[in-house]
């Protein structure tokens, strides 16, 4: 007997007097101690799936139909007072937003702690032992002082690690996940799946997986169903998936992969968009943006067909699509070129005041010591945990946070130290694309406006019409329509509004871009348009890239340089090949043994570390890494490890490398 069973359910939002459906009759199962992972792109109703069977749909949600059943107790017939003794116990959630999801106004200690009074009728002491232990199995150093937080006291990954510690506090039999580890780093991603993997093997626990990354996938779920624009379109065990995908948007998923043996070849793109909710087609709904669509799926919504017996799939189409990449000629590159940029011991101190007249106590190290260099035409990946410093090194060399202490040179000239005009001059050599793009544009100008700013005020566009001029060429050249300048922000997808970032760094013409994690919060065919572009502009003009990330398979698809940093220090550095093939320093290798594969064969076992990334306000003594390290000797803690060549190309700080 199935845990879960969604039958039909039907669910849409309301628009006026007009009710939008978001989910379209989607029926599947899940059985006790299983995993069934939920894909697509944004928008096509995954969380709002899940929201619907928590019945936690927004003030504007509706529930139009179907049937929930969990454990053969239908929950939509439940009053909302059964629904909230169910929540927490018998059913959980981890939010894709942990930073809206936990109070801020309550500690740590007092949010777990009221599952743990309303479901396991825990108090006092044994509450507080338990509170820890949940801690302490998320992967949070120093529970006892995390209890006594904030969530603002918290980063990113934290906040996370506090939210699955909520979710699982009440030993729930089912468990939603809404892309739980979207915020982690990939040595804290594996921990967390390790943790859920044990939990649900220990008590049978069910879990509905939300994600798009495949590679989690390949790791933790036995089933897997493809949502597009609110319908299932293929469902299949995680054998059936992985070697024989039947759909064309599961294949097109695929294909957008970026992957070290794509180097070379343009990523497979999916055109166009999710449609609208207002606008859902007649026939099959992903038909407008198929290659191998027919007259008929414009006409007629595609039944199931059984491909292999658990194999089901929504599609006129069954023939076998031919593996098609197009091979781009990249110009040689040469590596010996005489750097563009050149960053000497870069410093960035941050002062830690307290005390009635906030005197200076100590300082964060949050970039301490930081020396790099970039070619014209090549891309240095830099890569790290979060908190190791890779932003604060991004802004530091636009002189955007003033450095502490070192030097960075843009072509020969120093700009440590510039104020004014001339660093404004100057900042025309360099430009940054930020992480969130809707935070970065200016919701207030037009993206015309916006992208002719900077033209403006560095006055390399003589009048209003050559701006006008210069940005129809700039949208053209990023992929979007010249109309697009009289529309704002907000009228773009995720995808879209990162394109025009990027024309906005590129409308000084700049020689080096600092792309600071520009495709995290994207699906994979938006990232492989965003990756497709950056290649292209780069073989077009030249520009060279800072590319701070920790998704690894976009450094192999597009870096040709690779820089590790741990706590404020790069630890590791040379050409894409020799670091991600033959990792020296024990945190590289770490880092490479965590990343999720989306494939099935077997990998090397992971390298799990321990604790978390010590304080950058107070770094251990000798070698940073040596309380993680599964090969510190006394020399270690002792000493910092100075730098030895591994090759021409490749160097490494450890006493130990190999």
């Amino acid at each position: 007997m199935s845990l879960l069973q969604v039958e039909n359910l039907r669910l849409g939002f309301t628009a006026g007097k007009t009710t939008l459906p978001a989910v379209d009759g989607i029926s599947f199962a899940i059985s006790r101690g299983e995993t069934f992972a939920l894909l697509g792109e944004s928008g096509c109703g995954k969380s709002a799936t899940a929201q619907g069977i928590m019945r936690l749909l927004p003030a504007a949600g509706r529930l139009l139909g179907g049937a929930i059943r969990l454990d053969d107790e239908e929950l939509l017939a439940l009053p909302e007072a059964e629904m909230r003794r169910l929540r927490g116990r018998k059913m959980a959630m981890i939010f894709q937003e942990p930073a809206t999801s936990l109070n801020p106004v309550l500690t740590v200690g007092r949010q777990i702690g009221e599952v743990l009074e309303r479901h396991l009728d825990l108090r006092g002491a044994p509450a507080t032992a338990r509170m820890l232990e949940l801690l302490r199995q998320v992967g949070i150093a120093d529970p006892e002082r995390r209890l006594g937080e904030y969530p603002f006291q918290l980063s990113g990954g934290m906040k996370q690690r506090v939210m699955i510690a909520i979710a699982l506090a009440g030993e729930p039999e089912l468990l939603i996940a809404d892309e739980p580890t979207t915020a982690l780093d990939v040595t804290v991603q594996a921990q967390i799946l390790d943790l859920l993997a044990k939990i649900q093997a220990e008590r049978g626990m069910g879990m509905l997986l939300i994600t798009h990354d495949l590679g989690v996938v390949a790791r933790m779920a036995q089933r897997i169903g493809v949502m597009y624009a609110g319908e299932l379109v293929e469902v299949a065990t995680r054998e059936d998936f992985f070697s024989r995908p039947q759909h064309p948007y599961t294949q097109a998923l695929f294909a957008a992969l970026p992957e070290v043996a794509r180097r070379g070849t343009q990523l497979t793109t999916i055109p166009g968009q999710v449609p609208a909710l207002a606008a859902m087609p007649a026939g099959c709904r992903f038909a407008a943006r198929c290659a191998e669509a027919m007259p008929v799926c414009r006409e007629v919504s595609p039944p199931w067909r059984e491909a292999t017996p658990g194999h089901a799939v929504r599609c006129h189409w069954s023939g076998e699509r031919a593996a098609t990449q197009t091979v781009v000629s990249r110009p040689a590159v040469d590596a010996q070129n005489a750097a563009f940029l050149q960053v000497d011991r870069l410093q960035v101190h941050f002062p830690i005041r307290r005390g009635f007249l906030q005197r200076t106590v100590g300082h964060v190290r949050a970039v301490d010591g930081v020396s790099l260099a970039i070619s014209p035409g090549r891309t240095l990946a830099l890569v790290g945990e979060s908190g190791c410093g890779k932003t604060t090194v991004g802004k530091a060399l636009l002189q955007l946070i003033k450095p502490t202490a070192g030097s960075v040179r843009v072509g020969g000239a120093e700009l440590v130290g510039l104020a004014g005009q001339r660093l404004r001059a100057a900042r025309r050599h360099l430009q940054m694309v930020f992480q969130d793009p809707f935070a970065s544009l200016n919701p207030r100008l037009r993206v015309g406006e916006i992208i002719a700013e900077g033209m403006a005020a560095l006055g390399l566009a003589a009048d209003a019409a050559a701006r006008d001029a210069a940005v129809a060429a700039l949208l053209a050249q990023v992929g979007l329509p010249a109309e697009a300048a009289g529309r704002y922000p907000h009228e773009f997808s995720g995808g879209q509004r990162q394109r025009i970032a990027i024309a906005r760094a590129l409308a000084v013409q700049p020689e080096l871009l600092v792309c600071d994690e520009p495709t995290s919060a994207l699906d994979v065919s938006v990232q492989a348009q965003i990756l497709n572009l950056l290649k292209q502009l780069q073989e077009e003009l030249g520009v060279a890239y800072l590319f701070i990330t920790h998704n690894f398979a976009v450094v192999e698809y597009l870096a040709h340089d690779v820089a590790v940093m741990y706590l404020g220090r790069i630890v590791e550095r040379g050409r894409a090949e020799e670091v991600l093939r033959t990792p020296r320093h024990p945190y590289t290798q770490a880092l490479l043994s965590a990343v999720p594969v989306p494939r099935l064969e077997a990998r090397p076992e992971i390298i799990r570390l321990p604790g978390e990334t010590p304080s950058p306000a107070n770094p251990p003594a000798g070698c940073h890494f040596h309380p993680r390290c599964p090969r510190a000797a006394d020399i270690c803690r002792e000493r910092y490890p100075e730098s030895s060549a591994q090759s021409v190309s490749h160097t490494v700080n450890c006493h130990f490398p190999g």
